[in-house]
C-alpha cells in the first residue's frame, strides 16, 4: 500500500505541486472507478490513509423523512427512510449519513483507465493553478524565455516552468523572432482562461523600461533614485521621468552612467530607441520645460481646471518642439499628464492682441464707455462684465486714473447691461421652452443654453444625453474645452446612475 505514496510523492516533486493534491486527485480517481462498478447514482467516497496508503470505499446514504423520486430520480440510492435507517442504527436521526464500508476495487482496465484520467487531469488543473498564484504575483517583473512558437507574429514563450504570450502589438516594431530566440519582457497581465492561466508579455509597455533601468542603475534597484513616470514611442523614442531621495546623486546622471554606458545597455535592448532622461519636479511649469527638452521655452501658462498647458517656443524652435509627427509634445504630454498646446511667439501675440480686442469692444459696448477706459479694465484683467459687477468700489477707484465716482457709475452700468441680458434671456427661454433647470446649469452662459435650445436641447436630460462632441459642437468648440463639456454633462447626468458609471458613459 505504500506504493501508491511513494507515486504520490514522485509526481508531486515532477510538478512541483503539494502531494495531498495529488493523493486527493487519486481519491477522485478511485470514487469514480467505485461509481463505475456500483452504480453513477450511489454516493460513493473514497479515502487513501496518508501514513500507510491503505484504501478505503464507502457509501454515504443521507437519512430523509420522505423520498420523491419525481424530484430526484436517483434519490433511492443517496438517501435512507429514518424508519429503515433506525433498523441498522437505532439512534439514527435525520440529516446524518449512514457508511457503509464496500469491499476492495478490483481495477479493470476501463476502471484503471478512468481512474488515470481523472488524475491527470486533476493534477494538470493544479500545476496551472499553482502557475496562475506564482506569475499573478510578479506582474510588472522582467522575465526571459525561450520562443517555442511563432504564429502570425504572436510568439509563445516557455519560461521555464510555464508558457507565456507576447502578441504581435506587444513586440516592438520591426522586431521579429524565430523559434529557439532568447527573449526578454516584462509580465503585463495574468489571466484566468477556459484553457488555463494565461500569461502575456510585453516589450512595449512602460513598465518594461522602467524595469530595464532598475537592473542597469543600483540607485534605482536600492530606491535612492526612483521613476516616477514613463512615456513610450516603442522602437522610436521614450521619456522617463526621476528624482533622487538624496540631494547629493544627480539621478540624471546616474541613469546616464559613465559614457552613457547605462543608459546604452538599455537603448541596445529596445532596439535603439532613443531615451530622454529627465529630472521629475512638483513645479508642472518647470517639469514641462524640462520634458519638451531640446526645444526652448519661452513661456508657460497653466490652466488646472482643465489639465491644460500653453507653452510659447521661440518661432525657429517650434518643429523642433513639436517633434516628428508630433512626437515630441505627445510624449511630454504622456509623461506629465497634461494637454500641452504648442504656440509660436508670434502666435500667442496675435492671440494676446485678438482676446484684447475682444474684451475692449466688450466693455465699450455693455458700459457705453471710450476706448481709453475699456483697455484700462482689460489691462487690470477685468475678463467680463460680472468681474467689474463683484470686485469692490475702491479697488476700481485705485485703477490709475479712475475714482470713486467712475468706480460707482461703471459697477451701476454693469448692473444694468447684466439685468437687460437677464430679462432678454428669460424672455428668450420662454419662447423656446427652455426649463428653469436647463437655464440655471453651471458651466454655460446663457448664449450657450440659447444655442442648444435651438438644437432641440431644452431640459437636463436632453443635456444630459448629449456626449461631449456634441455639445461643444452645438455650443461652438471653442467656447468650452473637452474637458469641461465632459464636466457639464456628468452634472446633468446626476442621479441617473452612480458617479463612476456617469463617467464612463461620456462620449
Amino acid at each position: 500500500m505504500q506504493e501508491i505514496l511513494t507515486v504520490a510523492d514522485a509526481v508531486a516533486r515532477e510538478k512541483n505541486i503539494d502531494k495531498d493534491v495529488v493523493i486527493q486527485a487519486m481519491e477522485e480517481a478511485i470514487q469514480k472507478a467505485g461509481r463505475s462498478k456500483y452504480g453513477y447514482d450511489h454516493d460513493i467516497r473514497a479515502q487513501i490513509d496518508r501514513k500507510t496508503g491503505a484504501i478505503e470505499l464507502y457509501r454515504y446514504r443521507e437519512v430523509v423523512e420522505v423520498i420523491d423520486t419525481e424530484l430526484e430520480p436517483d434519490a433511492e440510492s443517496k438517501k435512507i427512510l429514518l424508519k429503515a435507517a433506525k433498523k441498522i442504527k437505532s439512534d439514527a436521526v435525520l440529516g446524518e449519513f449512514l457508511v457503509d464500508k464496500l469491499p476492495p476495487l478490483d481495477f479493470g482496465r476501463i476502471a484503471a483507465q478512468t481512474a488515470k484520467q481523472v488524475i491527470f487531469q486533476k493534477v494538470r488543473d493544479a500545476e496551472r493553478e499553482r502557475m496562475f498564484e506564482e506569475y499573478q504575483h510578479r506582474i510588472g517583473e522582467i522575465v526571459s524565455g525561450v520562443v517555442k512558437r511563432v504564429e502570425y507574429g504572436n510568439v509563445t514563450v516557455d519560461l521555464g516552468k510555464g508558457e507565456a504570450y507576447m502578441r504581435r502589438q506587444d513586440a516592438l516594431p520591426r522586431e521579429h523572432f524565430k523559434v529557439g530566440d532568447r527573449v526578454r519582457a516584462v509580465i503585463h497581465d495574468v489571466r484566468r482562461e477556459q484553457r488555463g492561466p494565461q500569461i502575456f508579455m510585453s516589450r512595449v509597455a512602460g513598465e518594461f523600461l522602467a524595469q530595464l533601468f532598475k537592473q542597469e542603475v543600483p540607485e534605482i534597484y536600492d530606491g535612492v533614485i526612483e521613476i516616477r513616470a514613463v512615456a513610450r514611442d516603442p522602437g522610436s523614442r521614450a521619456k522617463i521621468a526621476v528624482i533622487s531621495r538624496d540631494s547629493s546623486i544627480d539621478p540624471v546622471g546616474a541613469c546616464v552612467g559613465m559614457r552613457g554606458s547605462r543608459v546604452q545597455a538599455v537603448v541596445g535592448e529596445l532596439q535603439g530607441e532613443k531615451i530622454d532622461i529627465i529630472p521629475w519636479t512638483n513645479d508642472v511649469a518647470t517639469f514641462v520645460v524640462n520634458a519638451l527638452a531640446p526645444s526652448e521655452v519661452t513661456k508657460v501658462v497653466l490652466d488646472q481646471d482643465d489639465n491644460r498647458l500653453d507653452v510659447v517656443v521661440p518661432d525657429e524652435q517650434l518643429s523642433l518642439a513639436i517633434g516628428r509627427r508630433g512626437q515630441n509634445v505627445r510624449l511630454a504630454s504622456q509623461l506629465i499628464g497634461w494637454n500641452i498646446d504648442i504656440m509660436t511667439e508670434a502666435e500667442e501675440s496675435e492671440r494676446r492682441q485678438t482676446e484684447f480686442r475682444t474684451r475692449s469692444a466688450l466693455f465699450m459696448e455693455a458700459l457705453d464707455v471710450d476706448e481709453v477706459i475699456a483697455h484700462l479694465l482689460v489691462v487690470e484683467g477685468f475678463t467680463s462684465i460680472e468681474d467689474v459687477v463683484e470686485t469692490s468700489d475702491s479697488e476700481i477707484a485705485r485703477i490709475e486714473g479712475f475714482d470713486e465716482d467712475v468706480a460707482v457709475e461703471l459697477k451701476n452700468r454693469a448692473r444694468a447691461f447684466l439685468e437687460t441680458k437677464r430679462v432678454e434671456f428669460d424672455k428668450r427661454c420662454k419662447e423656446l421652452g427652455i426649463s428653469d433647470e436647463l437655464a440655471r446649469t453651471e458651466g454655460l452662459t446663457p448664449e450657450m443654453i440659447i444655442k442648444l435650445a435651438e438644437q432641440g436641447v431644452k431640459t437636463v436630460d436632453d443635456l444630459g444625453d448629449l456626449a461631449a462632441d456634441e455639445l461643444r459642437e452645438y455650443v461652438g468648440t471653442d467656447q468650452l474645452t473637452e474637458g469641461q463639456a465632459n464636466g457639464v454633462i456628468m452634472k446633468a447626468r446626476e442621479g441617473w446612475f452612480p458617479a463612476e458609471e456617469s463617467q464612463a458613459a461620456i462620449g
